[in-house]
C-alpha cells in the first residue's frame, strides 16, 4: 500500500497504511471543501448571489464527512487508544481537539441560521478553526500517536475506522460526496 495519496474524487479508496495517514488523507479532502466553503462565505460577504443548494450541501458534507465520520473515528477510536497509552484527555492535545470539534459543530449549526452576514461570519470562523485544527493534528497529535501506538493497535484502528465509515456513511456515500465536492470545485473555479 502507498501512503500519502489523497482520496480521489471518483472513488473512496484508501492508500494509507496507518490510521494517522488515513486521517491525513481525509484532512486533504476537508481542506478542499473548506476552500469551496470559503468562496461561498466571501460571496455572501460581498452581497453576491450564492448557490444556496451548494451551500446547504457543504453544511451536510461537513456534518457527515468531517464530523460524524472523520471526527467520529478520532473520538470513538483514536483518542481512547491514546488515552489507554497514557495521553491525558484533559490538559493536553486531546482536550484541545475535543473542544475544537464541539466549536466546529456550533459553527456548522450557525451556518444554517441567520442572515447572509451572520452565515458568512460563521463560515469564516469555521474555516479558520478547522484549518488550524488540521495543522495541530497533522503536526502535533498524529506524530505523537505514531510514537505511542504499536503497529498491531494501529492495524486494529484501521479496521475500526472502516466500521465507522460503514455505519455513518454507508456504501457509496463517500464516493457521492467526493463527486459532488469535485463538481462544486469546478463551479467555484
Amino acid at each position: 500500500m502507498k501512503t500519502g495519496i489523497p482520496l480521489s474524487a471518483a472513488t473512496h479508496q484508501h492508500h494509507a497504511a496507518t490510521p494517522t495517514a488515513r486521517l491525513r488523507e481525509e484532512h486533504e479532502v476537508i481542506l478542499r471543501a473548506l476552500t469551496v466553503l470559503e468562496r461561498f462565505g466571501q460571496a455572501l460577504e460581498d452581497g453576491e448571489a450564492v448557490d444556496r443548494t451548494g451551500l446547504a450541501w457543504l453544511r451536510t458534507f461537513f456534518g457527515t464527512f468531517a464530523d460524524r465520520c472523520h471526527h467520529g473515528k478520532e473520538e470513538q477510536h483514536l483518542f481512547p487508544a491514546l488515552e489507554r497509552r497514557g495521553m491525558p484527555r484533559e490538559g493536553g492535545p486531546l482536550g484541545v481537539m475535543l473542544r475544537e470539534h464541539e466549536e466546529g459543530r456550533a459553527h456548522v449549526r450557525a451556518m444554517a441560521q441567520g442572515d447572509d452576514r451572520q452565515v458568512a461570519a460563521a463560515i469564516r470562523d469555521y474555516v479558520a478553526l478547522l484549518r488550524a485544527h488540521i495543522d495541530k493534528e497533522n503536526g502535533v497529535l498524529f506524530p505523537m500517536a505514531e510514537q505511542l501506538l504499536p503497529e498491531t493497535e494501529q492495524r486494529g484502528l484501521l479496521h475500526a475506522f472502516e466500521a465507522v465509515e460503514e455505519t455513518v456513511a454507508g456504501p457509496g456515500v463517500h464516493e457521492r460526496l467526493l463527486a459532488r465536492l469535485a463538481e462544486l470545485e469546478g463551479k467555484a473555479g
